[in-house]
């Protein structure tokens, strides 16, 4: 039992690892506002082109963000659901019919 727990830590620490190395991007109005993250959710960068800049408002540019971030963070979300089941399947594969449990 405590040997399945101890795998399941290992496995949930890899994943964690594995999700910082991945990228997720969101973008607004075109890719004139980007935002990079990890699939850990993270933002590592926003970039905003220099030009839109010097015409925006803050509000405009305010809500532009949170677009963008809003974007990189669902993508973010994807991906770490995905890994997560996979490793679910990996881990309950051995199980009988349990290793279909995840799939919908």
């Amino acid at each position: 039992m405590f040997d399945k727990l101890f795998e399941a830590q290992q496995k949930a620490q890899e994943i964690k690892k594995r999700l910082d190395n991945i990228s997720v991007f969101g973008e607004a109005e075109g890719g004139v506002l980007k935002v990079t993250a990890t699939a850990n959710k993270e933002v590592r960068e926003i970039t905003i082109d220099p030009v839109f800049l010097s015409n925006a408002d803050k509000e405009e540019l305010e809500e532009l963000i949170v677009v963008a971030v809003n974007k990189a963070l669902a993508q973010a979300e994807n991906v770490s659901q995905s890994e997560m089941q996979a490793s679910a399947q990996d881990m309950l594969g051995g199980i009988g019919g349990l290793g279909n449990l995840f799939n919908k």
